[in-house]
C-alpha cells in the first residue's frame, strides 16, 4: 500500500498509538490514510479490532467497498453494518467474528447501551476507533453521544480504551467570531475526542498542494428581478392574512428567515392556547413564505406549484369547514387565475436561472466529459431545478444528465429517497449515466465521486464547513467553483464571510499545534473534567422536567385541539414512540399504502401513514410490530401535551415533561389479547 509523504507525516504518531485528528482537506486521502493505521494496528497489537464509525449510511458501504474490502480482505475479516443490514441485530456476534466492522455511529451507540446479548459490546471490546468527519463530535451528536461514554470511563479510571483516530477536513469554528472562540472550539473538539494532537503536513506541504489543487472560484452575482408583480402578488395576500389576523406584532419581512422565526412562534402560541384561527393562520403564512423562498431560488411556476398543491390538499382531502381555513382556501382560490398567469410571465424570470443557464453551457457544451453538482437548499427546490433542467430547450442539445441527490430521512413535507435510491444515483454518476446531480447538502461530505470539473453553491446561507465541503469536490484540472447569488443580498456576505471563518479556523488550529505540551494537556484534561460535570447537570435538569405522572398528560391534535390520548398510553420501541391503546383506531385514520423507508427496521415493518380522523392532519405512521402487531408511531410536534400546569408543544419527545415507558410485548399481548383467546 503507497501513501504520499503527506499522508505518513500526519499518520506518525498514530502509528505509535496516539490519539490524533488527521485534517485534510477533501479528496486528498483521508481514508486511505486511516486503512494503513488500521492495517499496521491489526498486524502489530495482540487480539486487536477495529471499529470505523461514519454518519451517513451510504459511507458505510463506500467505505468497506471502495476501501477496506478490497485491501485487507486477504488479511483479516471485515463487515459493513448499516441500518438496511440484517447484522445490526446481531451486533455483538459479528463484532466478536471480525477484525474490522465499519458501521453508522448510530449502531455503535446503540449496542453501547443495549441491555441485550446479542447486541451489546463496550468500548473496551475495540483496540482501534477511526471517526470519520469527527468536526462532529460535538453538542448532542452522536459521535459526541459515543465520545462521552469513553470519557465517563477514562475518568473514572478504566483502562484498555480504544486508541481513538478523528478525521475532517474542516472542523469549523463552531459560530465563533473571535480568534478566542475559535480556539475554544478546536480545543473542545480536541477534548471530546481525547486528542493528543491535531495532524496536518507540515514538512510535506508542497506535496499535499500538488494532490489538493483548488478549484478557480467565482463569485457569479446577479441582480434582483427589476420588476416581481407574482412576488408582489404573495405579498399582498400574506398582508391580507395579517388583517384578518388581527392585532398580532409581526413583521412584513415577506420571505426572509426571521419571518419564518415568527410566524413558527405565532402557530406554537396558537397551539398552546388553543387558538385555532392564529394557529391556522400561521402556518399558511409559512406556506406563502417558502413559496417566496422558492421563488426567489427557482421559477415563479415552481413557487404556485407548490402552493397550489397545499390548498389542493387543504380543500379536496381536508375539506376543513373550520372558519379560518375557509377563508384562506377562498382566498388563495380567488386569487390562483392572478398568480398563474403572472407565474408564466418570461418577462419577470429569475435572474439566477439565467446566470444558471450560461454556466452549463459554458461547462457542457464543449465536454463529453464535466462532471458537476448543483447545491441548493431544500428538496424543494432540488427537484424544481432538475425539472427546469430537463424541460429547457436551451439546454437540450448539451450532453447533461442530470438527477436530484437528496436526504434519505422520511418527511411528511417533502419527497425524500430511500437509501437505496441514494446509492442508485451516486452510482450513476460514478459510471458516468449521470453527470450533473442537483443536491442538498447529503453530497457535501464524505461521497466518494468523480471529480468535478464544476460546482454551483445556488443561492446558499450556510456555514464555513459546508462551503469548505462543497468547494472539495470541485477536483479535477481547472475545476471551477461557483456562488451563485444575489448581488448586494444575504446569501453572497455570507460566502464572504465564510471565507473570513476558514482563516480564522486555520489560524485557531496553527495556534492549537503551537500550544507547549503541557499547557495543551492542562486544557484539555480541564475541558474533559468541565464537559462531565455538564453532562451530570444536563441529565439532572432532564429528570426535573419529567414532574407529571404520565397518566396526567393529555395529548390533544394540534391542528384541531381534539383530545385523543394520555401519556400513559405511550411505550417506547427503540427509538419510536407508540400508542398501545387499542381504542386509539377510533381518532385517526390510514391514508397511504405501507410507506417505503428504505432500509430495515429492527423487529417491526412501516406500514401505512395516519392522520388525525377530524381534521385529517398527519399525525405519524403505523408500525407492524413483528410483521403483525399493528402500533401507530406518533410524532410529538403534532400534538399539545395539556399538564396540571399549562399546555406544551415540544420538537422531540425526550423534551416531554413526563416518562415514558418501554415497550413490553407479552405484557402488551397478555393485556389485549389473553381474555380473549380464554374465552
Amino acid at each position: 500500500m503507497e501513501l504520499r509523504d503527506y499522508q505518513w507525516e500526519v499518520i506518525g504518531p498514530a502509528l505509535e498509538g496516539k490519539n490524533i485528528i488527521v485534517w485534510l482537506p477533501t479528496g486528498t486521502g483521508k481514508t486511505r490514510a486511516a486503512l494503513y493505521v488500521a492495517m499496521r494496528h491489526l498486524e502489530m497489537k495482540r487480539n486487536a479490532k477495529v471499529a470505523m464509525i461514519v454518519n451517513k449510511v451510504h459511507l458505510v458501504d463506500q467505505h468497506y467497498s471502495k476501501e477496506f474490502h478490497p485491501l485487507l480482505k486477504d488479511k483479516f475479516k471485515i463487515i459493513p453494518i448499516s441500518g438496511d443490514t440484517e447484522e445490526k441485530s446481531f451486533f455483538a456476534k459479528f463484532v466478536k467474528n471480525n477484525d474490522v466492522v465499519i458501521c453508522t455511529a448510530e449502531i455503535l451507540h446503540n449496542a453501547l447501551q443495549s441491555d441485550s446479548e446479542e447486541k451489546h459490546v463496550e468500548l473496551t471490546d475495540f483496540s482501534l476507533l477511526i471517526i470519520d468527519e469527527c468536526h462532529h463530535t460535538h453538542k448532542d451528536g452522536v459521535y459526541n453521544k459515543v465520545m462521552e461514554l469513553y470519557l465517563e470511563k477514562k475518568l473514572s479510571g478504566q483502562r484498555k480504551l480504544p486508541q481513538i483516530l478523528g478525521l475532517t477536513a474542516s472542523p469549523g469554528t463552531g459560530r465563533a467570531s473571535t480568534f478566542e472562540d475559535a480556539v475554544d472550539h478546536i480545543l473542545k473538539i480536541c477534548a471530546n475526542l481525547d486528542t493528543w494532537r491535531i495532524m496536518s503536513p507540515q514538512t510535506s506541504i508542497r506535496d499535499l498542494e500538488a494532490k489538493a489543487k483548488q478549484p478557480i472560484k467565482q463569485y457569479d452575482l446577479v441582480p434582483g428581478r427589476n420588476e416581481d408583480p407574482f412576488g408582489n402578488k404573495l405579498k399582498q395576500l400574506m398582508m391580507a392574512i395579517h388583517q384578518y389576523l388581527g392585532d398580532f406584532e409581526l413583521s412584513t419581512d415577506f420571505g426572509t428567515q426571521m419571518y419564518e422565526q415568527q410566524v413558527v412562534e405565532l402557530e406554537k402560541n396558537g397551539a398552546e392556547t388553543s387558538d385555532r384561527r392564529k394557529r391556522t393562520c400561521a402556518v399558511h403564512l409559512r406556506k406563502y413564505n417558502d413559496a417566496l423562498f422558492l421563488h426567489d431560488t427557482v421559477r415563479m411556476k415552481d413557487a404556485y406549484d407548490f402552493l397550489d398543491e397545499f390548498y389542493i390538499d387543504e380543500k379536496y382531502i381536508k375539506q376543513s369547514t373550520d372558519a379560518t381555513n375557509v377563508f384562506l382556501c377562498r382566498l388563495f382560490i380567488e386569487n390562483g387565475k392572478t398568480l398563474l398567469e403572472l407565474s408564466g410571465n418570461l418577462r419577470y424570470e429569475n435572474p439566477k436561472l439565467i446566470k444558471l443557464e450560461e454556466i452549463l453551457k459554458e461547462h457542457f457544451q464543449d465536454s463529453s466529459n464535466s462532471h458537476g453538482i448543483i447545491f441548493t437548499r431544500t428538496r424543494q427546490s432540488t427537484h424544481s431545478l432538475l425539472e427546469w433542467i430537463n424541460s429547457k430547450a436551451s439546454l437540450q442539445g448539451l450532453n447533461i444528465k442530470a438527477a436530484a441527490l437528496t436526504g434519505a430521512g422520511f418527511s411528511n413535507q417533502s419527497k425524500h429517497m430511500t437509501q437505496n435510491e441514494q446509492k442508485e444515483v451516486i452510482q450513476k454518476f460514478r459510471q458516468g449515466i449521470k453527470n450533473l446531480l442537483i443536491a442538498t447538502s447529503v453530497a457535501e461530505e464524505g461521497l466518494d465521486i468523480p471529480q468535478c470539473n464544476i460546482v454551483v453553491r445556488y443561492g446558499l446561507m450556510t456555514n464555513e464547513i459546508s462551503m469548505m465541503q462543497a468547494r472539495g469536490r470541485a477536483r479535477a484540472e481547472d475545476s471551477c467553483y461557483s456562488f451563485l447569488g444575489k448581488s448586494g443580498g444575504r446569501e453572497s456576505k455570507r460566502e464572504r464571510t465564510n471565507e473570513s471563518l476558514e482563516e480564522l479556523m486555520n489560524k485557531a488550529i496553527k495556534h492549537v499545534q503551537d500550544m507547549p505540551e503541557r499547557e495543551y494537556e492542562e486544557k484539555i484534561k480541564d475541558l474533559q473534567q468541565e464537559s462531565l460535570i455538564e453532562r451530570v447537570m444536563k441529565r439532572a435538569k432532564m429528570e426535573s422536567r419529567k414532574k407529571f405522572s404520565a397518566a396526567d398528560v393529555r395529548l390533544d391534535c394540534r391542528n384541531c385541539s381534539a383530545a385523543v390520548a394520555f401519556g400513559d398510553h405511550l411505550r417506547l420501541v427503540g427509538n419510536h414512540y407508540v400508542n398501545v391503546n387499542p381504542s386509539f383506531d377510533v381518532y385517526y385514520e390510514e391514508y397511504t399504502g405501507p410507506i417505503d423507508l428504505g432500509k430495515k427496521m429492527e423487529d417491526w415493518v412501516p406500514g401505512s401513514a395516519i392522520r388525525c380522523r377530524f381534521c385529517r392532519a398527519q399525525w405519524g405512521m403505523i408500525m407492524m410490530y413483528q410483521g403483525a402487531t399493528r402500533l401507530p408511531i406518533l410524532s410529538v410536534k403534532h400534538f399539545v401535551l395539556q399538564t396540571p400546569e399549562r399546555s406544551y408543544t415540544c420538537k422531540k419527545w425526550k423534551d416531554v415533561p413526563f416518562l415514558v415507558e418501554q415497550f413490553n410485548y407479552n405484557e402488551y399481548y397478555r393485556n389485549n389479547f389473553s381474555d380473549s383467546e380464554d374465552e
